[in-house]
C-alpha cells in the first residue's frame, strides 16, 4: 500500500517544512519592519489610507445633502443645493403608482396656450441594484391577476424606463433613498417637453441647455410640482423667427395615486361621459374586449347614512367636491364663479347627495400660509390675465379606475369679450341689456356664471352634448313659461349659447340655458351609488334600466361633438328645425344692423374709434354664416341616435326628403339671393377700404362648396339607393340649386356683382366634381374621418357633366336676351368656362 502513495504526498512533510521556514521568515521581517515604522511614527505620524470604494456606491447622507441644502417636506423631501435638486424617496413609495401630468404653463405666440396639457403618464419609481428606474406603466391592456392570461399580458407590455438615476445616498433613517433629479427637468426628456408633433412642425433640432433651466420644484403632501423653462433650437419657429428658437415654460405635476383604486363604473355611449378604455384580455369573449369606464369623482355614502340613502333621503357624501377661487380673480366676478359651481347642487341631489359640491374663497396667507393652487389636494378656478378668449375645464383622473383626483379650471380674462359678442349679436334685438359694447357688471356677471357652470360640468365628467338643443320645438323657445321652467336647452353642456329665436314682444322669455333635465339625469346616472352591486358588472342591469326609462324622450338624448353630418346634433344651434330657427335669427340680425353704429358708440368717451363697430359687424357676418351652416347640414343629413342591442330601433336615419328640400329652398332665398341687408355703406365707410363684397362672396361660395361636398353627395346617393323615391335624390338637389342660383337665365335680368361671383363659384365647383378623385386619406386616419366615396366611380361625375351641359344650353340662350353689358360679359365668360371643362382640348 505504501508504494502506491503519490510522490507529492510522500514529499508533503518536506514541502510543509520549507513553507514553515518561509512563514517564519516573513513574520520575522514584519516584526523588524514594525520596529522601524514605530521609530518613524514618533517622528511623523502617518494618516492611515482609506479603503478605496466604488464611485457609484451611495455616500453618507451628510456628504450629499450638505448644510447648503434648502429642504422641503412633502410627498418626497426635495433638497435644493444651488442649481441641483435631490429627491429623498421613502421606501414605502417605491413601486407605488403615480401620475405625471405635463402642461404648458407659459407659451410662445402660436404654440397652444397656457394650461394646455401635453402628456399624461402613469409612473413607478423602482429600485434596481444601486439605481432607481422611473418606469412608464401602461394600463391599456389588462387581465385580472388571478387569470392565467395575466402573465401573457405582462410579458407583452414591458414597462419602458423613462429615466435612470444613481442612488446618491440612503435616507436619513435608512428607509429611503436620495437621487439627483436635476436631469429629469433640465435635459431633453421628450415625454416631459415639447410634443413630437410640434417638434416636427417647427423643425426643432435640439434643446439648448444653456438657455434651459429649472424655475422651481415645490413639494406637497400628495404631489410634486416641477416648473422648468425649455429653449429649443428651431428652424421654423411660429414667432420671433429671428431668434431661431422656441422657449416654453412647462409644468409637470407628479401625483400619488390612491393605494386602493375606486370601483369603476362602466360606460355606455347612450349617456355622454368622459371615459377611458382598456383592452380586457380576461373578458369572457373570443376576442380582445374593450372595457370602457367613466371619469368621475369618488362620491360615497357614509356608512351611518346608508339606510337613509336607501330610503330615498338626501345624504352628504364622505368627501365633498370643493373648488377654490383663485385669489387673483377680480372681486366683482367671484360671486358669479361661485354661483356657477353651486348650480350643480340640483344635479347631485338627483344622484342622492346634498351639499356634494361647493365653491370657496381661497384662504389668505394669514389664514393658511402653506395653501397653494399648485397643491393637488385643491381644485381651483384659476384666473389668467390673458387676451385669449377662452375658458377650459380639464380634470386629472386615475387611469386605473377613472377617479377624478383634482381639477383646475382655466379662466382667461378675455373670455368676457367673447361673451359680450355672443350676447350682443344673439339677443340685442330684444334685450336692452345687450344693446351696448360695455355691459353692466350684473349682466356680465350672469354670463360669467353661465360659462363657469358649463366648465364645471366638464370637470365633473360631462362632455359636450350637441343633441340637447334639438329636443325643444322652435316655437317653445318664444314661450316665457316654458323657458323659465326648462331653460333654452335640456343641457348646459350643449353649445346652445343664447336665445336668438326670441322675438320682440316675447316678454319674460329666458335667454340662456341652465343646468337642465339632461344634466340632472346624466349626473344621477354616473354618480348615484348602487349599494348592492359588488362589482362594476353587477351595476349594468340597473344602469341600463335607468336609460330605458328615458327611451324615446329627446330631452335625455346624447349627441356627440364632431358629428358633421347630423342636423340634430349641431354646435351653436337652437330648436328642432334649423330653417325656422335661422329665419327667426336672421330677422333679429336685420333689426340689429340699423342700430349697429349707435349701439357700438360710447358717448362718454373723449375719443372713440370704430374698432367695436368693425368687430360687431364681423360678428353679424359670423352669426349669419352659422345659420347657413345649421341649414346646410340637413342636406344629405343622417341623424345618429345611440341604441343598444335589444332596443329594436335604428341608430342611423336619413333626413326626410321634405326637410332637405326646405333646406335648399332656404339657402336659395336667404343666401344665394343677394342678402343686401348686410351691405351697409355707412358701416363700410368707417371700417374698411376694401373687402365688403368679399365677405358676402366668402359666405356664399363656402356654403355652396360644402353643400356639394363629396361626402354629402355620397350620403345623398346612398339614401336614394336605400330608400328610393322617399329619398331626396341627387338630380333633385342639382335641379333645385340651379333654379335658385341661375334664375336670371330665363328672364334676361341684370345679374348683380354678388350673383356673378356665386355663379362662377358654381361652375368651378362642377369642374372640381368632374376632375377630383377625392381626398387621399392614409389608412391610419380613416377611422377618424369615416368612409370616403370614390368620386371617379360614383354617380357624381355623370351628374356634374349633365349639369354643365344644361348650363351650356341655358347660358347660350340667355346671352342674346341679356341687355346689361356686364351681365352679358359675365355670361359669355361663363359659357367659355363651361365649354373648356366639357372639352379641354
Amino acid at each position: 500500500m505504501r508504494n502506491k502513495i503519490p510522490k507529492l504526498l510522500r514529499r508533503l512533510p518536506l514541502i510543509l517544512g520549507v513553507m514553515g521556514v518561509m512563514f517564519y521568515s516573513t513574520d520575522t521581517f514584519a516584526q523588524k519592519k514594525k520596529k522601524k515604522d514605530a521609530k518613524k511614527e514618533t517622528a511623523a505620524p502617518a494618516t492611515p489610507a482609506k479603503p478605496k470604494g466604488n464611485d457609484s456606491d451611495p455616500k453618507p447622507y451628510k456628504e450629499v445633502i450638505t448644510a447648503k441644502a434648502k429642504s422641503k417636506d412633502g410627498l418626497f423631501k426635495v433638497h435644493q443645493i444651488e442649481d441641483k435638486y435631490f429627491y429623498e424617496i421613502p421606501d414605502s413609495l417605491l413601486g407605488r403608482d403615480m401620475l405625471m401630468v405635463t402642461t404648458i404653463a407659459k407659451t410662445a405666440n402660436g404654440i397652444g396656450y397656457g394650461g394646455e396639457r401635453t402628456n399624461t403618464l402613469m409612473l413607478r419609481w423602482e429600485k434596481y441594484n444601486n439605481d432607481i428606474h422611473l418606469k412608464v406603466i401602461s394600463v391599456n391592456n389588462y387581465a385580472a391577476d388571478s387569470l392565467p392570461i395575466a402573465m401573457a399580458v405582462k410579458n407583452s407590455n414591458l414597462e419602458p424606463i423613462l429615466q435612470k438615476f444613481a442612488i446618491k445616498s440612503l435616507g436619513t433613517d435608512s428607509t429611503g433613498i436620495v437621487i439627483d433629479a436635476t436631469d429629469l427637468w433640465s435635459k431633453d426628456v421628450q415625454a416631459l417637453g415639447l410634443p413630437k408633433g410640434e417638434r416636427t412642425q417647427y423643425k426643432v433640432s435640439r434643446l439648448d441647455t444653456d438657455r434651459s433651466y429649472i424655475a422651481h420644484i415645490h413639494t406637497y403632501p400628495i404631489n410634486i410640482e416641477a416648473r422648468y423653462v425649455m429653449t429649443y433650437l428651431a428652424n421654423d419657429p411660429p414667432s420671433n423667427s429671428s431668434t431661431g428658437s422656441i422657449t416654453l415654460e412647462m409644468n409637470s405635476s407628479m401625483l400619488l395615486l390612491p393605494k386602493e383604486p375606486m370601483k369603476q363604473r362602466l360606460g355606455d355611449q347612450r349617456v355622454g361621459w368622459f371615459s377611458r378604455s382598456i383592452v380586457d384580455y380576461g373578458a369572457d369573449a373570443q376576442k380582445a374586449e374593450s372595457r370602457t369606464f367613466l371619469d368621475r369623482w369618488r362620491l360615497e355614502v357614509k356608512d351611518e347614512d346608508m339606510a337613509k340613502f336607501k330610503a330615498g333621503e338626501l345624504v352628504e357624501p364622505k368627501k365633498q367636491i370643493v373648488y377654490y377661487i383663485d385669489p387673483a380673480t377680480p372681486k366683482q366676478w367671484i360671486p358669479y364663479l361661485i354661483a356657477g359651481v353651486n348650480d350643480w347642487q340640483v344635479a347631485f341631489e338627483a344622484a342622492g347627495f346634498k351639499n356634494a359640491i361647493v365653491a370657496k374663497l381661497a384662504p389668505t396667507k394669514e389664514e393658511d400660509p402653506d395653501w397653494s393652487p399648485e397643491d393637488a389636494r385643491y381644485s381651483v378656478i384659476r384666473y389668467f390675465a390673458s387676451d385669449i378668449q377662452n375658458a377650459y375645464g380639464p380634470h386629472v383622473s386615475d387611469p386605473r379606475s377613472g377617479e377624478i383626483l383634482e381639477s383646475d379650471i382655466g379662466w382667461y380674462h378675455n373670455v368676457m369679450n367673447l361673451l359680450r359678442n355672443w350676447f350682443f349679436i344673439q339677443t340685442a334685438a330684444i334685450n336692452p341689456d345687450a344693446q351696448s359694447v360695455q355691459f353692466k357688471d350684473e349682466v356680465m356677471g350672469r354670463l360669467v356664471q353661465f360659462v363657469s357652470s358649463h366648465e364645471v360640468g366638464h370637470t365633473l365628467g360631462l362632455p359636450h352634448n350637441f343633441a340637447s338643443s334639438h329636443a325643444y320645438p322652435v316655437e317653445k323657445l318664444r314661450d316665457a313659461a316654458f323657458t323659465k321652467e326648462m331653460g333654452t336647452a335640456p343641457s348646459i353642456m350643449d353649445y346652445a349659447r343664447f336665445n336668438y329665436i326670441a322675438q320682440p314682444g316675447d316678454k319674460g322669455v329666458s335667454l340662456m340655458p341652465n343646468v337642465g333635465p339632461y344634466d340632472k339625469y346624466a349626473v344621477a346616472w354616473g354618480y348615484r351609488p348602487i349599494p348592492d352591486a359588488a362589482t362594476p358588472e353587477d351595476e349594468l342591469a340597473t344602469l341600463d334600466k335607468w336609460i330605458l326609462e328615458k327611451q324615446g324622450d329627446p330631452i335625455y338624448r346624447y349627441g356627440r361633438q364632431g358629428n358633421s353630418y347630423d342636423p340634430t346634433a349641431q354646435s351653436e344651434d337652437l330648436g328642432d328645425n334649423s330653417m325656422k330657427a335661422s329665419e327667426y335669427g336672421i330677422a333679429n340680425l336685420k333689426r340689429i344692423m340699423p342700430n349697429l353704429m349707435d349701439w357700438t358708440s360710447e358717448p362718454n368717451k373723449p375719443y372713440k374709434d370704430f374698432d367695436d363697430l368693425e368687430e360687431m359687424y364681423g360678428q353679424v357676418i359670423t352669426q349669419f354664416n352659422r345659420y347657413m351652416g345649421h341649414v346646410k347640414t340637413n342636406i344629405g343629413g343622417v341623424s345618429e341616435v345611440y341604441r343598444a342591442v335589444g332596443q329594436d330601433l335604428p341608430v342611423y336615419t336619413h333626413t326626410s326628403k321634405e326637410i332637405q328640400k326646405s333646406a335648399v329652398a332656404f339657402l336659395n332665398k336667404e343666401l344665394f339671393t343677394t342678402p343686401e341687408w348686410m351691405m351697409q355703406d355707412d358701416i363700410f365707410a368707417r371700417t374698411e377700404d376694401f373687402g365688403a363684397l368679399e365677405r358676402i362672396r366668402g359666405v356664399q361660395a363656402g356654403t355652396l362648396n360644402s353643400v356639394l361636398d363629396l361626402g354629402r353627395l355620397g350620403r345623398v346617393i346612398e339614401n336614394e339607393a336605400l330608400n328610393g323615391n322617399e329619398a331626396y335624390k341627387m338630380t333633385e338637389l342639382f335641379d333645385d340649386l340651379r333654379k335658385g342660383i341661375w334664375t336670371e337665365l330665363s328672364s334676361g335680368k341684370t345679374i348683380d356683382v354678388h350673383r356673378r361671383a356665386l355663379q362662377r363659384a358654381y361652375i368651378e365647383r362642377l369642374e372640381y366634381l368632374m376632375t377630383t378623385d377625392g381626398p387621399t386619406v392614409p389608412a391610419s386616419f380613416r377611422r377618424f374621418v369615416g368612409p370616403q366615396i370614390n368620386a371617379s366611380q360614383s354617380d357624381i361625375r355623370p351628374m356634374a357633366r349633365g349639369e354643365l351641359k344644361i348650363l351650356q344650353r341655358d347660358i347660350r340662350s340667355a346671352i342674346a336676351r341679356t341687355s346689361d353689358r356686364m351681365s352679358k360679359l359675365h355670361l359669355e365668360d361663363a359659357l367659355e368656362r363651361v365649354n373648356t371643362i366639357l372639352d379641354p382640348k
